[in-house]
C-alpha cells in the first residue's frame, strides 16, 4: 500500500509539474490565438444549450494545439475521397480545428435521436435522409470543415456524456478528465474502460511519434490555467 502511494504521488506530481504552455510553445500560443478570435461566436453558441465555455474547450484545447502543429502539413484531399466513397475502415483522419474523426461525427449522429431539442431545428439529417451512403459521408465531411458546425457536434458530445455517464454531478477536475478522454479515446466506450484511459500517454503533435502525453493532463492544465469564462 506504501509503494502503491508513493508511484501515484510521483505520477501525480510529474503531470502538475509540466507545463504545457512551454512544452507546446508556438502551437499553444497559435491555439490561444483561435479561441481569441473566434470567442464571441464560440461563447454564443455554446450558451444556447447551456455548456460552460472552459468546460467545452478544455476538452478540445489538446486537439486546437495539434492542428496549429499539423495544419500545414497534413493533405487530406485524397484521405476526403477515400472516406466518401470507401467508409472510415479505409480513412479515418482528423478534421477542422477540433480534429474530430468521421467516425466520431457518425456516432453522434446517431445519438441525436435522444436529443429533442436537436432534432426540433432540423439539425444533422438521419442517414436515411440521403440517396446514398457516399452522400451522408459527404454531408459529414462538410459539417467538421466548418467550425460552427463542428462545435455543434462537441455541444452534443457533452449533451451526451451527461446522459450517459451523469457528467454533471461529477467534481470539476473528475469531470473535465473524463469528458477529455472519452472525447479523444471514444465517448461510446464503457465508463470503466474510459477512466482507465485518463492517465495513459498516447497524445502527440507530431506525424511521426515523438513524445507522449496524457491527453487529460493537458486539458486540466489548459483549465485551471486559463483565464477564460
Amino acid at each position: 500500500m506504501i509503494l502503491l502511494l508513493f508511484v501515484l504521488s510521483i505520477r501525480t506530481g510529474e503531470a502538475q509539474s509540466l507545463d504545457y504552455q512551454v512544452i507546446f510553445g508556438r502551437n499553444w500560443i497559435k491555439a490561444e490565438r483561435f479561441l481569441n478570435e473566434n470567442r464571441d461566436w464560440i461563447i454564443m453558441s455554446l450558451g444556447k444549450y447551456n455548456v460552460p465555455y472552459k468546460e467545452a474547450i478544455s476538452v478540445v484545447f489538446p486537439e486546437l494545439v495539434r492542428y496549429s502543429a499539423l495544419q500545414d502539413k497534413i493533405e487530406i484531399t485524397l484521405l476526403k475521397a477515400l472516406y466518401i466513397n470507401l467508409g472510415e475502415e479505409y480513412a479515418n483522419f482528423s478534421i477542422g480545428p477540433f480534429q474530430m474523426k468521421p467516425s466520431f461525427a457518425e456516432k453522434i449522429r446517431e445519438a441525436i435521436n435522444i436529443f429533442p431539442e436537436f432534432e426540433s431545428r432540423g439539425f444533422l439529417k438521419d442517414k436515411s435522409s440521403f440517396d446514398d451512403i457516399e452522400s451522408y459521408r459527404a454531408s459529414i465531411v462538410e459539417d467538421l470543415e466548418k467550425p460552427e458546425t463542428e462545435l455543434l457536434y462537441l455541444i452534443m458530445f457533452i449533451k451526451t456524456c451527461e446522459r450517459h455517464f451523469g457528467t454533471e454531478i461529477m467534481k470539476e477536475n473528475d469531470k473535465i478528465r473524463f469528458l477529455a478522454t472519452a472525447y479523444n479515446y471514444g465517448f461510446w466506450k464503457e465508463k470503466e474502460r474510459i477512466v482507465s484511459m485518463e492517465d495513459k500517454k498516447y497524445f502527440s503533435t507530431s506525424l511521426a511519434g515523438g513524445v507522449k502525453y496524457s491527453y487529460s493532463d493537458i486539458s486540466g492544465f489548459w483549465y485551471k490555467t486559463s483565464s477564460g469564462r
